[in-house]
């Protein structure tokens, strides 16, 4: 069985008068991208909620790291 890849999540503004959204990295290292840049892990939000709070909470479930 092949092991799903953990990370680490956090929240950031996109603009100064803009919304948080989820960003992803799989390593200290690598430079922060939108969730949405990871498809693999990409689950669709309820309206109203901030983007990538259901990514947020599935890989929450799998012991991604919150930063």
């Amino acid at each position: 069985m092949k092991q799903k890849r953990s990370g680490q999540m956090t929240w950031k503004s996109e603009g100064v008068n803009s919304a948080r959204i989820l960003y992803l990295r799989h390593h200290p290292l690598e430079k922060w991208q939108p969730y949405t840049e990871f498809p693999e892990y990409t689950l669709p939000d309820s309206p109203g909620i901030s983007q990538g709070y259901a990514t947020f909470l599935s890989l929450l479930r799998q012991n991604w790291q919150t930063l």
